[in-house]
């Protein structure tokens, strides 16, 4: 323990134990996954972030050893611990000059919103000296003064490589091109058990996998190409999931863009059609279901169907307005006339 707290202190860090933890030191090889609880002071004090009231939920962070976290020195000081134990950590500036722009990815992910919203797209260096609002009056000062900060961590729990299933986020990009198929069959298997919910939220997660792997790439370029060839059928399954859910205008948007890109795909047009009429637009519908059978003849069995179906509900639709206006326009009848008696 003197030993490794030694080496700490050489590099610019300070470790005080606050609670010890259970067992031996574990390996800690690349690969392994740690889940701890961290709160972020200011030397004076002043808490900028803490895992237990992030969002106003407790949530561990997690992270995979040997995935080059942009906070390095997080992954320095864990290795130091064992499970169980709390330790504050005070940190010299050199350690901590990314920490403004860890704690607003952090801040969106518990917001629900995406973690690299607000930040501009060049290096960790560059951004450090950049005078980009991080939209928090905290970092932005943080940013513009580096300065040591204290961080008091919890760790716990340590999972060794392959005990766990890795997320979308930890994967390399091999992993992720490796597991698409996977996801895709599972969604595949949800959708015909009737699960569509949980259908859905995997052909999203496809989809957004490949993207992520997409947005490296050129567009045009033949990778991107490729992965875009990937994403149509998930994101089509996604399309039929949200009509089933009444999603309408969510698959037009959907549709619309993969017909911007592919204007011969017949599926696009079919589930596109199908959410116009959802929502009373005839002509659009119509110009679709035309359009599929233009590239698919043998589908006019069903587009007829479709079509049957959408002419007999803008037939109820009509009566029920017609019913609904009915003598809303005629003129009253005349008063009748009251005799009034004199007493």
């Amino acid at each position: 323990m003197e030993e490794e707290a030694r080496k700490l202190l050489e590099e610019g860090i300070s470790k005080k134990l606050s609670h010890p933890g259970r067992g031996e030191l574990p390996a800690f090889s690349n690969g392994t996954k740690v889940v701890f609880h961290y709160r972020t002071s200011l030397c004076d004090g002043t808490v900028l972030d803490d895992s237990r009231m992030m969002g106003g939920r407790s949530k561990p962070m997690e992270l995979i050893l040997g995935k080059k976290f942009k906070l390095a020195v997080w992954e320095r000081v864990i290795i130091s611990m064992r499970p169980g134990e709390i330790s504050e950590f005070t940190c010299e500036p050199k350690h901590t000059g990314l920490y403004p722009l860890v704690s607003q990815s952090l801040r969106n992910i518990s917001a629900g919103k995406d973690p690299l919203e607000g930040q501009r797209h060049c290096c960790g260096i560059a951004q450090i000296h950049s005078h980009h609002s991080l939209g928090h009056t905290d970092l932005d000062d943080l940013q513009a003064h580096p300065q040591p900060l204290v961080f008091t961590i919890e760790l716990m729990e340590v999972l060794s490589p392959g005990s766990f299933q890795l997320d979308v986020w930890a994967m390399t990009d091999e992993e992720k091109l490796e597991f698409v198929p996977q996801i895709h069959e599972e969604g595949n298997k949800l959708f015909k058990q009737g699960k569509i919910q949980e259908a859905t939220e995997k052909y999203y997660n496809g989809v957004a996998c490949l993207k992520n792997l997409q947005m490296k790439e050129h567009p045009a370029d033949e990778a991107w190409v490729k992965l875009d060839h990937m994403i149509t059928p998930l994101l089509l399954n996604y399309c039929q999931c949200q009509l089933l859910q009444g999603q309408y205008y969510e698959v037009i948007e959907h549709c619309s863009s993969l017909l911007f890109k592919y204007e011969d795909n017949v599926k696009a047009y079919y589930k596109r059609a199908k959410a116009h009429a959802a929502v009373w637009n005839e002509k659009e519908a119509r110009a679709d279901f035309a359009k599929v059978l233009e590239l698919d003849p043998s589908l006019e069995p069903s587009v007829a169907k479709e079509l049957r179906v959408l002419e007999e509900r803008l037939r109820t639709k009509d009566k029920e307005d017609k019913n609904r206006y009915k003598g809303l326009f005629n003129t009253p009848p005349p008063a009748t006339a009251t005799t009034v008696s004199v007493l």
